[in-house]
């Protein structure tokens, strides 16, 4: 069914419906989302597609541009991809140490809603990205901590 609204939206802007295209999608679609552009490059490497990391970053930001993707800047520029569900907007929770992104499905932002339109804006996507250290980073941390102790109190 993707594939179906990608090549309608593709041929209503004129675009032409390419097998590499048609591959690009289809990793989103086994592998979902958060998928860096080199990311995409390598699986499809693995499949034996071949597919120039250029024609991969150029589809990445035509399917965006159609609604197909969504793109999303997280740490310092570094961009990830993820299918674009217009119906269930969600949001991330970034590792700070191994990169690791957890979506995050909640509901509670009326109140930023009511305030933009106050202000006559018109709200047709948000996101929220929050920062920290998931719950295996947190474990290693914990452990780092304990043996430095260990070692200090045995000198």
């Amino acid at each position: 069914m993707l594939k179906d609204f990608m090549r309608k939206k593709l041929r209503e802007q004129g675009s032409r419906v390419t097998a590499q295209r048609e591959a690009i999608l289809k990793i989103f679609e086994e592998y979902g989302d958060h998928l860096g552009a080199d990311d995409v490059y390598n699986l499809l490497l693995k499949r034996k597609k071949p597919i120039s990391k250029s024609t991969v970053y150029r589809t990445l930001e035509l399917l965006t541009g159609i609604g197909i993707l969504r793109k999303l800047e997280f740490n310092g520029g570094v961009y990830r991809y993820e299918l674009s569900e217009p119906s269930s907007n969600h949001h991330h929770a970034v590792c700070t140490r191994c990169g690791k992104i957890i979506d995050l499905k909640f509901e509670e932002v009326s109140e930023l809603f009511k305030k933009a339109e106050k202000m006559g804006f018109f709200v047709n996507n948000y996101s929220i990205i929050l920062y920290g250290l998931c719950p295996s980073c947190q474990e290693n941390e914990m452990k780092s901590i304990t043996e430095k102790m260990d070692n200090d109190e045995s000198r």
